[in-house]
């Protein structure tokens, strides 16, 4: 367990460090989802720092999804607007 703990310490350090922007979209509804299913666990932090990462990964998944469907429809309304006229 300490050394989970070590881990996710490195991590968030690393993370904090990232001269990257930071994007929380879906990490809260994943933390809140992950502590109470790790509350009734009985690791309530960890589950929730589990479910910030999936939630997070989740969002950005739905986020690429939907930026392919707009480019396939971008190009099939730009092929269609030619026809027209």
């Amino acid at each position: 367990m300490r050394r989970l703990m070590l881990i996710a310490a490195a991590l968030a350090a690393v993370s904090f460090a990232s001269p990257l922007p930071a994007s929380a979209k879906g990490c809260i509804k994943g933390a809140v989802v992950g502590g109470v299913a790790g509350h009734v666990a009985g690791h309530g932090k960890a589950g929730a720092a589990a479910g910030c990462v999936v939630g997070h990964h989740e969002a950005k998944k739905k986020q690429k999804e939907k930026q392919q469907q707009h480019s396939s429809n971008a190009k099939g309304t730009s092929g269609s607007s030619q026809q027209k006229q």
